[in-house]
């Protein structure tokens, strides 16, 4: 049974700007996604980008090409083989669920959102997500004990994990899942998504498509803060999320 419909959400409420404990988290009967159905009018079948070139703007950093390989859980996120053999995921159900995340976000106390890259294209996408929106970093390697002992130094109690990818990262989904906080992940067609609370289905191992999903993750949680109101407000351009190259600095 895919973590996706477990019970590990923020509750909805008439006050959405309430924050609930971890404990309500994850004895909530509600998933993310119901968390935030009240107050939503998108949807995964009906979610309609603001602005019309956004969908070829994305299109064109590769961010819905997966590969080869595809799980049964991704199998929902799927719409077809291209004829190299590589599967394309569905970009309207990218887009719907990176707007799910981002309410889901913007309900937690932003200090306390962890957002983990061992992947070396993430690390820049996730520091310039972070340094916009507050949350915290955590980049390369995972110190085992970071969610669950209280001895080490850099310990911490999320009360929201976001992930670049559940395999490279596993260690902190497992440290997340046995602490019981949500986690929010950027999935490919080959990942296995079973300690997964959200599934964010993107290219995850493409510099420029790991770039697009942070920065319109990072639009989306601050148009929820209200620091900006309409797209046209994010001034950051994609290319500041993405990793140099190499070369770029010689």
């Amino acid at each position: 049974m895919s973590s996706e419909n477990k019970g590990n959400s923020l509750t909805s409420s008439d006050d959405l700007n309430s924050v609930e404990s971890t404990e309500s988290l994850k004895d909530s009967d509600m998933n993310i996604e119901s968390s935030v159905s009240d107050d939503s009018s998108s949807s995964e079948t009906s979610y309609v980008p603001e602005q019309d070139n956004l969908e070829k703007m994305i299109l064109s950093t590769g961010i819905r090409v997966g590969t080869p390989v595809k799980t049964k859980y991704m199998m929902p996120f799927i719409i077809r083989a291209n004829p190299e053999g590589l599967y394309i995921l569905d970009i309207s159900k990218t887009l719907s669920r990176i707007d799910i995340a981002a309410k889901f976000i913007s309900r937690a106390d932003i200090s306390k959102v962890a957002v983990t890259s061992a992947r070396e294209y993430g690390k820049t996408p996730v520091e310039k997500f972070c340094d916009l929106t507050h949350a915290k970093y955590i980049l390369g390697r995972f110190m085992p004990g970071t969610f669950t002992n209280p001895a080490l130094p850099k310990y911490m109690e999320p009360q929201v994990v976001i992930v670049t990818d559940p395999q490279a990262d596993q260690q902190a989904v497992l440290e997340a899942t046995r602490a019981g906080v949500p986690v929010i992940a950027i999935c490919n067609s080959d990942n296995v998504t079973s300690k997964v609370d959200l599934v964010i289905p993107a290219n995850n191992r493409g510099r420029k498509a790991l770039a697009t999903v942070y920065w319109l993750l990072a639009r989306e949680v601050l148009k929820k803060q209200g620091v900006i109101k309409t797209d046209s407000e994010m001034k950051i351009p994609i290319e500041d999320f993405e990793t140099k190259l190499v070369e770029e600095f010689s």
